[in-house]
């Protein structure tokens, strides 16, 4: 079983930074593929970036190419999403969730997906 615990959230001006943190405990928690989705108030959930076991490989939602970078620290279980130059449709609750199958083609399909965190809201003002 594995946990996930994101942090970080909150309300940000837009052009400035937010740093989101997802803390993972669990047996098999370390080096587990790991991506952050998101879902905004009326829309589905959306994937946003996806980070490799080993860090070495990551991709991204167009939206966000560029603009967010995803990144982890696999001697403390934490994955963090940097969000630069966030923009108000940017705003949601922002979901870390892991599956020890999730590959390159699978990124993108929740269901794959076998443990969520319970999410955080960020809001982004203008």
């Amino acid at each position: 079983q594995v946990q996930l615990v994101e942090s970080g959230g909150g309300t940000v001006q837009a052009g400035d930074s937010l740093r989101l943190s997802c803390a993972a405990s669990g047996r098999t928690a370390s080096r587990a593929p790991l991506s952050w989705f998101r879902q905004a108030p009326g829309k589905e959930r959306e994937f946003v970036a996806f980070i490799s076991g080993s860090g070495s490989t990551t991709f991204y939602a167009d939206s966000v190419k560029g603009r967010f970078t995803i990144s982890r620290d696999n001697s403390n279980n934490t994955v963090y999403l940097q969000m630069n130059s966030p923009r108000p449709d940017d705003s949601a609750d922002y979901y870390c969730a892991s599956g020890a199958a999730i590959t390159s083609g699978t990124v993108g399909r929740e269901s794959k997906y076998e443990y969520w965190g319970q999410g955080i809201q960020v809001t982004v003002s203008s």
